[in-house]
């Protein structure tokens, strides 16, 4: 069930990220499951996590509707994303990396060394790197001691694809998602070696362009069929 979450959800923020839900559209549980070939119990989780992402909005009756998000919108939810996780980075930096703290971030940069290293990925492994993808900016959060970056982003989660679980996968093109997960899994790798050698500056300046890098390369790579930038955005930073 867990994995077919994870599916349903990418693929529903996909969907909406992309136009394919339009805004103001109407969507419920049976055409949902039916449109996406699984049953109704992901989509009605996926559907209560989307309203709380700020995608999806109760609709009178039953079922939702489809948030008007803006480009401006995304962009300004990531971009405060960015400066608290840098400001996390540098603190933690700065206080020094706790022995268990320094062995869970590795354990990370391993697991996603064996995943990106054979160069490509399936949809599965994706779901692997969302998870350590989290586990990876949770320590760093943890480890700067300043509970009021967590706090903050708990609020600034609930913005459109502000939340480093918001996950949107094209998996019409898997390709271009092993090049945009694989750079972002270098990032962590940088940001790492800032962390255990106490450069608290550069690891904050990590984080705030990796916080931004995918949303970037979103906007670079995709084109729709008018050749206008079509967006897609893959919360991986």
């Amino acid at each position: 069930m867990y994995k077919s979450g994870q599916r349903v959800l990418a693929a529903l923020r996909q969907m909406i990220a992309s136009g394919e839900l339009a805004a103001g559209e109407r969507i419920a549980e049976i055409p949902t499951a039916e449109r996406l070939q699984v049953s109704r119990t992901p989509i009605r989780i996926a559907f209560r996590t989307l309203e709380q992402e700020g995608l999806l909005c109760k609709a009178p009756g039953r079922g939702y509707t489809v948030r008007a998000v803006t480009d401006d919108d995304i962009a300004g939810a990531v971009e405060v994303r960015g400066v608290l996780e840098g400001l996390a980075a540098r603190q933690a930096a700065e206080r020094g990396l706790s022995d268990d703290t320094r062995q869970r971030l590795y354990a990370c940069l391993v697991e996603g060394d064996q995943l990106f290293d054979k160069g490509h990925v399936v949809m599965e492994e994706l779901e692997i790197y969302h998870d350590l993808n989290k586990r990876f900016h949770q320590t760093i959060i943890e480890a700067s001691g300043n509970s009021a970056i967590a706090v903050a982003l708990s609020r600034n989660d609930h913005l459109p694809f502000a939340s480093v679980s918001s996950l949107a996968v094209d998996g019409n093109d898997m390709a271009r998602e092993y090049r945009r997960f694989s750079f972002a899994h270098m990032q962590h790798h940088a940001v790492y070696d800032a962390l255990v050698n106490g450069q608290g500056a550069r690891a904050e300046g990590i984080m705030r362009e990796h916080a931004n890098a995918t949303l970037r390369y979103a906007r670079a790579m995709q084109s729709d069929e008018t050749g206008e930038a079509a967006m897609t955005i893959l919360r991986d930073g």
